[in-house]
């Protein structure tokens, strides 16, 4: 029957091919919609406590003197780990500060504009006092509350933290000309955030910024070639006019900056508004903005001063020493901040590998990774316990002991933390394997942000420099350093041995300049050492002294020696996020 009608034959094997056909389709289809089912990845490290999951630093402020804020700081901890809040700092690096010469009638204005992320961002650091609150509410622990603060801020977001570190640091200075300090002080002080582009006049709160290093000079600030003209009979508080460039300064957007300039008497330190008393634009003109691999959410910028209406603060010729009172604290903030970068780092690192599987186990259990990564919490339990150290010296500067301390600590830490902290950046991003390379993760800009804080306000050179001018000019800075960290004698032989090999080294005064980083890397050491021997977990303090106070050949993170409580080290230093 099929052969007589061939033409049955093929509507039939045509029914047959269409049916085939769609079987087949949908069957495709279903393969195209699911490719892959995806899991084995960390869920995203949000909407945790920043405060509370830091064992190190809920212990460390207490333990230095801020154990009344635990409350606020327990708070300060959720708002800094809230998705939301964490997202602004994704914003602000993705959406660069943009330069305006003028506006549209022609009029200049040297405005920067920044994403709203990046305001939210200062909104929030200014109106929990970070820029302000030891100067505002002094008493025990108020530094170190304030340096707990300010290292969970930054982990958000550190590039906008610079102009809150310069006006938190301006405080110092400003005081040392009690009429400008009146005026000033109090809208420094304010916890608020007004960014308009309007007259000082017009609010009570500024924020306030610095202007020291030109061209020809970098770092030799006395090779500075600005120029300042008294417009009366000049000295301390009176006004002057400065002609002449800045190379770099940081936050234009600031209402005020603390400028170096050669005046008649030698280079002295002036206090620089954004606009005249009149209301009229002070006529300092904003050039370009640096175009930097890091720090991005932050404007940097080169400036020229053409007749800008200034007011002396402290001694003609005495500028140096009079803008070092904000330098000190600005190299202090560099510790916190590079700290708070080496805890996120560390964060991301250990999530993830508490999370991700390979070769059939959690990373985080397997050896290698754990030698890794126990590490990389070594390192930044250790930067964060020196900070906070120097916190509580900056909360009792009534104290000579604790004045002479700060004097030495500050340069050192400030070389020490921030030196370490790019190589800890790279090794948490190699945890975290080619997705930390990945722009959607916070590790690239950690990676980009780490060297900063090595360069500005004094690379390291300067910062063993200083520190060997500190001993020249105040040689009990160094009993004071070694006093503290004699608390710990006899606690553990290798640092005993370390220290007293250290301070024979420094009976030498031959060749000194040459061998200073090699003296101050070992003092960073003892120091750490010490304040990790008596306050951290024998875990902690054993890592530590075997790995750093010890030669192991090895030089790379993740040269632990054999004995080393990983598994512990890494425990109480994870985030534990589901």
């Amino acid at each position: 029957m099929n052969a007589a009608n061939p033409s049955f034959q093929t509507r039939n094997d045509g029914q047959q091919d269409d049916a085939q056909s769609n079987t087949a389709s949908q069957g495709v289809e279903r393969y195209l919609a699911t490719t892959h089912e995806v899991f084995n990845q960390p869920p995203v490290l949000e909407n945790y406590n920043l405060f509370e999951q830091d064992q190190a630093l809920r212990e460390g402020t207490a333990r230095e003197g801020a154990e009344w804020a635990q409350g606020e700081l327990t708070a300060y901890g959720e708002l800094t780990g809230r998705a939301d809040i964490i997202e602004l700092g994704f914003l602000a690096n993705e959406n660069k500060p943009a330069f305006h010469t003028h506006d549209r009638f022609g009029h200049r204005q040297d405005l920067v504009k920044f994403h709203p992320a990046y305001h939210q961002l200062m909104d929030m650091a200014l109106t929990h006092g970070l820029h302000s609150s030891p100067w505002s509410d002094p008493g025990q622990g108020a530094h170190v509350a304030r340096a707990a603060k300010y290292y969970m801020h930054s982990q958000v977001e550190a590039a906008h933290c610079c102009p809150v570190t310069m006006t938190f640091a301006a405080m110092p200075s400003i005081q040392k000309q009690p009429e400008l300090a009146k005026i000033w002080a109090p809208k420094i002080t304010a916890r608020a955030y007004d960014p308009r582009n309007v007259p000082d006049s017009q609010k009570t709160a500024v924020t306030i910024g610095m202007a020291m290093t030109e061209k020809q000079g970098g770092s030799d600030v006395r090779a500075n070639s600005t120029r300042a003209y008294p417009l009366g009979k000049g000295g301390p508080g009176e006004a002057y006019e400065l002609v002449g460039h800045k190379w770099f300064v940081s936050a234009p957007m600031c209402d005020a900056f603390l400028v170096l300039a050669q005046a008649p008497g030698g280079l002295s330190c002036f206090l620089m508004p954004r606009w005249r008393p009149d209301g009229s634009k002070n006529p300092w003109q904003v050039q370009r903005l640096k175009n930097k691999m890091g720090n991005v959410a932050n404007a940097s910028s080169e400036a020229e001063l053409r007749g800008a209406l200034a007011w002396m603060v402290g001694d003609e010729g005495r500028g140096v020493p009079t803008i070092i009172e904000m330098v000190a604290m600005t190299r202090f903030d560099c510790m916190i901040g590079s700290s708070a970068g080496m805890r996120q780092a560390a964060a991301q690192a250990l999530h993830h590998c508490r999370h991700r599987e390979a070769f059939g186990a959690r990373l985080n259990q397997q050896p290698l990774m754990q030698n890794v990564l126990a590490d990389l919490a070594l390192e930044s339990e250790a930067a964060l316990a020196m900070t906070l150290r120097v916190a509580r010296a900056l909360d009792n500067q009534d104290q000579q002991q604790e004045r002479l301390f700060t004097r030495l600590a500050t340069p050192v830490g400030k070389y020490w933390i921030c030196k370490r902290t790019p190589n800890h950046a790279y090794e948490a991003m190699e945890c975290i394997g080619g997705s930390g390379v990945m722009e959607d993760c916070i590790m690239p800009r950690l990676l980009r942000e780490s060297p900063v804080n090595a360069i500005w306000e004094g690379s390291g050179n300067v910062q063993c420099l200083d520190t060997l001018r500190a001993l020249q000019k105040s040689p009990d800075s160094l009993q004071a350093y070694f006093d503290e960290v004699g608390e710990a004698r006899g606690s553990d032989p290798r640092l005993d041995r370390f220290v007293t090999q250290l301070q024979n080294d420094f009976t030498r005064t031959e060749d000194i300049q040459y061998r200073a980083r090699n003296l101050v890397d070992r003092l960073a050491l003892a120091l750490q050492a010490s304040l990790l021997v008596r306050h951290s977990p024998t875990a902690v303090a054993d890592a530590f002294c075997a790995s750093r106070l010890e030669s192991h050949g090895g030089l790379n993170i993740g040269n632990l020696p054999p004995g080393t409580d990983a598994a512990g080290i890494i425990e109480r230093a994870t985030p534990v996020v589901d």
